[in-house]
C-alpha cells in the first residue's frame, strides 16, 4: 500500500461547526482529540448562555392558556383575571407559538389588533406596550407591529405562565 492509500480522512459536524481532518490514522487521531478536548468543552459552556426556546416544553406549558382555531389565536384565559401586560405578553407569545408551529402567518401584530384584544383604548395599550419594549419582552418592528423576544418567551415561561397559572388554580 503506497502512502496515499494509508491515508484517512474524518469529516465531524457538530450543530453549525464542520471540520475535516486528513492525514495519517495517528494524525488524525491526535487532531480528533484536540477537537473534542478544546472546542466541544467550550462551545457546551458557550451554548448555557445562549437563549433558546424549546418549543415542545412552551406548547406544553401553554396547554390551557392558548388555542388555535380556523378563525385564529385565542387566549383560554379571561381578560379580567390577568393584568394589562399580562393579556398582551399572552397574546404576543400566542402569535409566536403559532408561527412556529405555521398555523398562522406572521408572529408579529398590530398595535390596533393588540388594542382590540386588550379592550383597552390606544393611550392605555400604546403606554403598556412601550413598557414591554422597554423591558426587552417585545419588540417593535419595522412596518409598526409588535413581536415577541426570544428573551420575552424565556421571560412568560419563567414569572408570566406560573403567574397565570397560578390566578387560574391549575
Amino acid at each position: 500500500m503506497g502512502e496515499a492509500e494509508r491515508e484517512v480522512t474524518v469529516r465531524v459536524r457538530f450543530g453549525d461547526v464542520e471540520q475535516t481532518f486528513t492525514g495519517s490514522v495517528e494524525d488524525v487521531w491526535l487532531s480528533l482529540n484536540r477537537f473534542f478536548g478544546e472546542f466541544l468543552p467550550s462551545f457546551e459552556v458557550a451554548r448555557k448562555l445562549v437563549l433558546s426556546v424549546d418549543l415542545q416544553k412552551l406548547v406544553e406549558e401553554c396547554e390551557g392558556l392558548i388555542a388555535f382555531s380556523p378563525e385564529g389565536v385565542n387566549l383560554l384565559v379571561s381578560k379580567d383575571r390577568l393584568t394589562d401586560n399580562e393579556t398582551l405578553a399572552l397574546w404576543l407569545l400566542a402569535n409566536y407559538v403559532g408561527h412556529q408551529l405555521s398555523m398562522i402567518e406572521s408572529d408579529a401584530v398590530s398595535k390596533e389588533e393588540l388594542q382590540a384584544k386588550l379592550g383597552k383604548s390606544g393611550k392605555i395599550t400604546s403606554t403598556r406596550l412601550g413598557e414591554l419594549v422597554k423591558s426587552d419582552v417585545v419588540v417593535k418592528t419595522d412596518d409598526d407591529k409588535y413581536r415577541i423576544t426570544t428573551f420575552g418567551v424565556v421571560q412568560i415561561q419563567k414569572d408570566i405562565i406560573p403567574r397565570i397559572k397560578a390566578k387560574m388554580g391549575s
